[in-house]
C-alpha cells in the first residue's frame, strides 16, 4: 500500500518517473489507486478550507 501512496503523491506534484509510471500501469490495480488518490484529494480539500477558515478570522 505504501507504493501506492508514494505513486499517487509523485503524479499529484508532478515529478513521477516514467519508469515507475509504467510499472504502476502494468503492475499496480487501478482501484487502489483511484481510491487512495481521491482520499488524498480529500485530505488536501480539507486542509486548504482549514487554512482559509483560520486566516479569514
Amino acid at each position: 500500500m505504501w507504493t501506492v501512496i508514494k505513486s499517487v503523491l509523485a503524479a499529484f506534484f508532478g515529478v513521477q518517473k516514467e519508469q515507475q509510471r509504467r510499472e504502476d500501469f502494468e503492475q499496480g490495480r487501478p482501484g487502489a489507486f483511484i481510491v487512495t488518490g481521491l482520499v488524498m484529494a480529500a485530505f488536501l480539500v480539507g486542509i486548504l478550507a482549514f487554512v482559509a477558515i483560520l486566516v479569514s478570522r
